[in-house]
């Protein structure tokens, strides 16, 4: 993929809002997981930069995280986190914005950005919820009585924000994306 200086900018605009995004209200941990606006804007990721931009944004701020730099929730960081319960949200994300923008990329309706915006927000908690409920039952200290049910049980208080936030980036992204576009030669457009 060949970058331009604008593609890095932005990139690297979202890998910082993820940073911030993660911990501006992850000081509220429902059952193990931090309540942060993280899904919000890997959304936004996928729906403004596309599928590959998107992606490689979700992939700079995992790597960030990754080699130490606090930028996951609760100020953490480091390789440690690949065994936190948590860190299948994290991942997660790469694969959410890809989706979300190739959905977009084939289809640029409003509509589309809606549908490509809730399959974002189903992506991040399948794969999220599941890599929880095995790292509690693998290599994690699992609570007393920990099922799968309990796993999708502490999902619940999240989800709310989590779908009207999806909705919000669904209605908002198209505008913001035209926007974007405008601002260099791109291949999307909204219809």
């Amino acid at each position: 993929m060949k970058l331009k200086a604008i593609d890095i900018t932005l990139a690297a605009m979202f890998a910082a809002l993820m940073a911030v995004g993660s911990n501006i209200t992850s000081f509220i941990i429902i059952g193990g997981v931090p309540i942060t606006l993280t899904t919000f804007l890997c959304v936004m990721a996928g729906l403004i930069l596309g599928s590959r931009l998107g992606a490689l944004s979700m992939t700079v701020y995992t790597l960030i995280g990754l080699v130490g730099a606090p930028v996951f929730a609760n100020f953490t960081g480091g390789p440690s986190v690949l065994v936190k319960p948590t860190f299948g949200f994290v991942l997660s994300y790469i694969l959410v914005a890809y989706v979300v923008g190739k959905i977009v990329e084939k289809k640029s309706s409003k509509k589309m950005f809606l549908f490509a915006a809730l399959i974002g927000l189903v992506i991040n908690y399948f794969v999220g919820t599941n890599w929880m409920y095995y790292a509690y039952k693998f290599w994690a200290s699992a609570p007393e009585g920990f099922t799968y049910k309990m796993a999708w049980a502490w999902m619940v208080a999240p989800l709310p924000k989590d779908i009207i936030f999806t909705i919000i980036a669904g209605v908002m992204a198209p505008r913001i994306q035209k926007v974007v576009s405008k601002s260099y030669i791109g291949k999307r457009s909204v219809a």
